[in-house]
């Protein structure tokens, strides 16, 4: 993609209502626009940001064996009130009447309306388990929307819903989903830690938030050091295999959020050198609630001796959207933000310090062309503009890679190399350069995989 083409407002300054890092670099960098309180546009390079972060969280759904459907944003009040969520959920949820005043609402969740679709669908013992999961925009009308995308009012969100027979085939679904999590995280370049937190609206006595440490974090968490030291499953991960064990290790040890914490056990259960006090961002909660909507909403199968039994039920959901925030809260400096490259909009950016002077435009030309023939996606900054400030906006917009092109090396057969987390740069042949960046983005791919 040539920069003089594409869609990238920048802006020099810091925007004054931005509160926080990843609302200033969001802004700045031009992957968002608000469009009222808590409400944004997603501007080119932020859809790139949100759709591979999106593709990641699918392919490990996918994975973990869950089955992806899409269910409407406007739902029917009558459903809210079979599973009596309605008149309590409060002010957040958005409610509506259509033109023949039939009460709506705008879903802030989906317990209700997946309940209702499997309950009409399944009849029989022999269709469990089920995971069920969608990725759609969601909108809960947050009092006072802040922070970005990290708690606004319209979000996208990946929510799946498990269906089983008994308590025990529940905790498997819901250890499958626990484990996803860690992988799905882990694949974004996130340190995520399961914490016991509280169900809220939503219900249930087992769930876990994912939190990312960050200086930055909204909220005080308390956890053991080994947690953040411990690597996520890896993809030989069988979900069919007894995942209670490999569950254990990461909730065998101490982690809370500040409404759990128990400063007694904390004290108690970890030795003073391990234990961590810090910030972090929500970027997942799951819950099992057993019975908590199947009862009410008669959501019932038929078992093995012909009675009916009604269906254990759990929930998980992951901010995608919000997770755009919560990795620029964890990787950045003070130029901007620095991409994980599994998530990163653009491969690499390729700048050209002289446009117009022939040598120059070519040896560019040429590093485009063969770049996008190797599927390394490139941002091209051909723009007619000071060295500087195609530094600046390169640095503010993170990509993993930066390969700079000017008169001087040209002459000598050489161009630098900027790797952007680090800040090293190397000054290298076309060829070498070229193969470096290659092989870079295909072992992260490989990695992530």
């Amino acid at each position: 993609m040539r920069l003089s083409h594409y869609f990238l407002p920048l802006l020099r300054d810091d925007p004054k209502e931005a509160e926080i890092v990843s609302h200033r670099l969001m802004l700045r960098a031009g992957l968002v626009r608000q469009s009222s309180a808590g409400i944004y546009s997603w501007l080119p390079l932020g859809l790139r940001v949100l759709s591979k972060i999106e593709r990641i969280v699918r392919e490990e759904q996918d994975r973990a064996g869950a089955l992806e459907l899409l269910m409407p944003t406007i739902q029917p009040a009558e459903i809210w009130r079979e599973s009596g969520r309605y008149e309590v959920y409060g002010k957040e949820m958005l409610r509506i009447s259509d033109r023949h005043e039939r009460e709506m609402l705008y879903g802030p969740t989906n317990e209700e309306l997946i309940t209702e679709i499997f309950r009409d669908a399944v009849k029989s013992y022999k269709e469990l388990p089920r995971i069920l999961y969608h990725i759609q925009w969601k909108f809960r009308d947050e009092i006072r929307p802040r922070f970005g995308v990290m708690r606004g009012r319209e979000f996208l969100m990946k929510d799946s819903y498990s269906f089983d027979l008994t308590v025990d085939d529940a905790r498997r679904s819901y250890n499958k989903m626990f484990l996803a999590y860690l992988r799905t995280f882990g694949r974004m370049g996130l340190k995520s830690i399961p914490m016991a937190a509280e169900s809220g609206p939503i219900g249930g006595d087992l769930c876990h938030e994912f939190i990312i440490p960050t200086e930055t974090g909204e909220s005080e968490v308390y956890f053991h050091k080994d947690l953040v030291e411990q690597e996520p499953p890896g993809p030989e991960l069988d979900y069919e295999d007894d995942l209670a064990p490999l569950v254990r290790t990461w909730t065998g040890k101490y982690a809370a959020t500040s409404e759990k914490h128990d400063a007694g056990r904390f004290a108690e259960e970890v030795p003073e050198d391990r234990r961590v006090t810090a910030r972090g961002i929500e970027v997942g909660h799951i819950f099992f609630f057993g019975t908590k909507y199947s009862e009410p909403m008669g959501c019932k199968v038929q078992g093995p001796d012909g009675g009916l039994v009604t269906v254990q039920m759990g929930s998980y959901g992951i901010g995608v959207s919000r997770l755009v925030g919560a990795i620029i809260e964890a990787s950045h400096d003070e130029a901007g933000i620095i991409w994980p490259k599994s998530v990163a909009p653009f491969d690499v950016g390729l700048i050209n310090l002289k446009v117009g002077e022939a040598e120059v435009d070519r040896a560019c030309e040429d590093l485009y062309r063969r770049l996008e023939n190797a599927s390394i996606s490139v941002l091209y900054d051909d723009r007619d503009d000071r060295a500087g400030a195609k530094f600046t906006a390169m640095d503010l917009i993170g990509l993993p890679w930066q390969i700079i092109v000017g008169p001087k090396g040209i002459k000598a057969g050489e161009i630098e190399l900027k790797e952007r987390a680090t800040g090293m740069r190397h000054t290298l042949s076309i060829e070498a350069a070229l193969n470096r960046v290659i092989s870079s983005a295909s072992e992260a791919r490989r990695e992530a995989a």
